[in-house]
């Protein structure tokens, strides 16, 4: 083996060993409920184990029920990880109507939904480059109630914003 060699095999395992910002997915919540879609919220918890801060390049997200993608986005450039903190991170996911209302002949009594959420945090490490973080949550989420879609005005529960798809 040459000098060549030696050097990359040690790079490697250096960055290979390298410690690298951990994340889980803290909640999924309805957010709010616009004429075009209903909005779900993702709350993610990220350790940034750097004392500097760490970019955040994109979040991609496809969210699932029985195998079916029901909504995928990607949120560009949604900012930086605090330095040696936890930061949390909300990610909007946008249902359209159309599909839920699909979704709700099939679901019965209890007007649950199981999902899977696979998000994906694409971030800049120094030396590394992009780095993406792969997440998966599975659950349960309600569906609005029809007093939800036309009683409540389009508000979130959490605040009086509207939803915007």
């Amino acid at each position: 083996m040459d000098l060549v060699d030696k050097a990359k095999n040690y790079v490697a395992e250096k960055v290979a060993n390298m410690p690298k910002p951990e994340a889980s997915v803290t909640d999924v919540d309805l957010k709010g409920i616009s004429r075009e879609c209903i909005t779900y919220q993702a709350k993610v918890s990220v350790k940034n184990p750097y004392s500097a801060p760490i970019p955040i390049c994109e979040i991609s997200y496809v969210l699932k029920s029985a195998t079916r993608v029901i909504a995928s986005g990607n949120i560009p450039d949604p900012g930086s990880l605090k330095g040696d903190e936890t930061t949390l991170l909300e990610v909007p996911v946008k249902v359209p109507h159309s599909v839920l209302l699909s979704l709700a002949r099939d679901i019965g009594r209890d007007w649950d939904i199981d999902y899977e959420l696979e998000l994906g945090l694409i971030i800049d490490l120094p030396v590394i480059g992009n780095f993406t973080i792969p997440l998966s949550q599975k659950g349960e989420i309600k569906l609005p109630t029809f007093s939800d879609l036309f009683g409540g005005g389009g508000k979130s529960k959490d605040d009086d914003t509207v939803a915007e798809c």
